[in-house]
């Protein structure tokens, strides 16, 4: 019963922006401001600025909002759940600064403003008065994994395997977080997938940035839903990235994957696959929302699907800002498929 109310709500507003229709329109906006009348006269947007930065941030916000009225609405043992996926923010920021740290150059002084939960807060405070031989044992005492500390404290840096390692830090807390018992299906299996997304994007970026075999190998973070070890290896063994996209055939992944395989071809960024591997994300969590709908479902549905809004709007304001065709912003929006 306790999900009663929170789920119709959250279906009640639903998700426009990750919907073909909505977007395009949306993206035919021939100015910035033209666009923010269209969000505002919607009653889940605010959005204030007047040049692309500034939307963009506006547009976070709304993000962060978002996530606070779902904590308000929703049972109290959820919100360590909406304060380790809120925690994706803060580690952007943290990690961005981080390799700031690294590289010798000065932190900003308004970091720890942007981010949310008080204890990155203190971190980002503690790293910006910090010399870059106490940072490994300042990481230590915030409980980040032993191998992001032997990576900051290399010779050189692996900004790559930092990244990956930040994502690894995200999911294991997910993981980890405390949810009613009846939720626990729900949350499991969405954590699994992402474990397989975040596998298959790992192996990708190192191959397209011309990583050894071995090296490959080293950026397994766990077993998923359908990424075994086995797989993640064999994915790592192929000789180039179409060979081992088609390791993955026979997993939900794969039309996905292969159905982008001609903008590949075109451009040979894997962004085209790391964005196939969003869609594939929607698609899980409507399956999840289906499957759990009389508890987790419909709240996981919602926000991952309100995270790619955002993502969508702020890829929209920048083409608008900008002047891109609207042709082009449209290829990089994540949308919903059927």
């Amino acid at each position: 019963m306790k999900f009663v109310y929170p789920n119709a709500k959250f279906e009640a507003i639903g998700n426009p922006f990750v919907n073909s229709k909505e977007l395009d329109s949306i993206a035919e906006n021939k100015d910035i401001s033209a666009l923010k009348e269209k969000l505002n006269s919607l009653r889940d947007y605010n959005v204030t600025g007047e040049d692309i930065s500034s939307v963009q941030k506006s547009l976070d916000q709304n993000f962060i909002q978002t996530v606070e009225m779902m904590r308000k609405d929703s049972q109290k043992k959820l919100g360590k759940l909406y304060d380790a996926y809120l925690e994706k923010i803060d580690i952007v920021i943290l990690k961005n600064e981080l390799k700031k740290l690294l590289l010798g150059k000065p932190l900003r002084k308004d970091a720890a403003d942007e981010m949310i939960l008080q204890e990155n807060k203190k971190l980002i405070v503690k790293l910006q008065n910090a010399k870059k031989e106490d940072v490994p044992q300042i990481l230590t005492d915030y409980g980040f994994q032993k191998s992001l500390i032997n990576l900051i404290s290399a010779e050189k840096s692996d900004f790559l395997a930092i990244d990956m390692e930040f994502d690894k830090h995200f999911i294991i807390n997910l993981a980890q977080v405390k949810v009613p018992y009846k939720c626990e299906k729900a949350r499991q299996s969405f954590v699994q997938h992402m474990i397989d997304i975040v596998n298959i994007k790992n192996v990708l970026r190192a191959k397209q940035l011309g990583y050894d075999i071995d090296t490959c190998k080293k950026f397994f973070v766990a077993k998923g839903a359908e990424i075994a070890s086995w797989v993640f290896d064999s994915m790592s063994d192929a000789k180039d990235i179409p060979d081992a996209i088609s390791v993955l055939e026979g997993t939900s992944y794969y039309s996905f994957l292969n159905n982008a395989m001609e903008h590949y071809n075109k451009d040979k960024s894997v962004q085209v696959f790391e964005n196939a591997l969003d869609t594939s994300l929607l698609k899980i969590v409507k399956d999840i929302s289906i499957q759990n709908y009389v508890n987790l479902g419909p709240t996981l549905r919602f926000l991952v699907s309100k995270e790619f809004e955002i993502k969508n709007l702020k890829i929209i304001t920048k083409g608008v800002g900008e002047n891109l065709s609207s042709d082009f912003t449209k290829s990089l929006l994540i949308k919903e498929v059927a």
